[in-house]
């Protein structure tokens, strides 16, 4: 049986995950309503702009909804505002920023500079034969990792790929990279 992924599609980079899930045999829901979120066996949270994502899902009604199925387990892959939106605490964030919490990280939002400072770089992760290309568009860093955080990728000696129980976060965005095996992984683990 096909897994149902939902991919969060309120703003951002969406339609490059649910093009990639879908080309790797999931089944993909674009989500924008509470009755979309509860059908999917996981969910992916993109990169876009982490203070308007958070407040989109304060005005859609799925801020609340959405954190109680990612607390009780639901399998989360959130890639750079992604990341911001699961991690339990975030510097230079705004004061009616929304944080889900789900794994504890701090991260500082937008801590490589700005769009004009976007770059790409090889890096190891963990079990992955050859280096993943990653694209790095103003993306968060990682300040801290708690003792039951894995640390599976690296940039200039700063995490940029944690995993921790069903939530796994990027810096960078792996759906920019013409490389699907983050994503592979993600589905082999459902």
């Amino acid at each position: 049986m096909k897994p149902r992924v939902g991919v969060l599609a309120l703003q951002g980079g969406f339609a490059a995950h649910a093009d990639i899930l879908q080309r790797l045999g999931a089944c993909v829901d674009e989500i924008r309503c509470v009755e979309q979120l509860a059908a999917v066996d996981a969910l992916v949270l993109p990169g876009g702009e982490s203070t308007t994502v958070s407040m989109l899902l304060e005005r859609s009604g799925l801020l609340e909804p959405l954190r109680e199925r990612l607390s009780s387990g639901l399998p989360v892959l959130g890639t750079c505002a992604g990341m911001i939106l699961l991690a339990s605490e975030v510097v230079d964030g705004r004061g009616d920023q929304h944080s889900l919490g789900l794994i504890d990280i701090t991260v500082r939002r937008n801590a490589y500079g700005s769009q004009i400072a976007s770059f790409e770089a090889d890096i190891a992760v963990d079990d992955l034969d050859e280096p993943f290309h990653a694209v790095f568009i103003r993306a968060p860093s990682v300040e801290r990792s708690g003792p039951e955080v894995e640390v599976q990728a690296r940039h200039n000696h700063r995490p940029v790929l944690c995993r921790s129980g069903s939530v796994t976060v990027a810096s960078f965005h792996p759906e920019l990279s013409g490389d699907h095996r983050l994503h592979q992984r993600f589905l082999a683990n459902l």
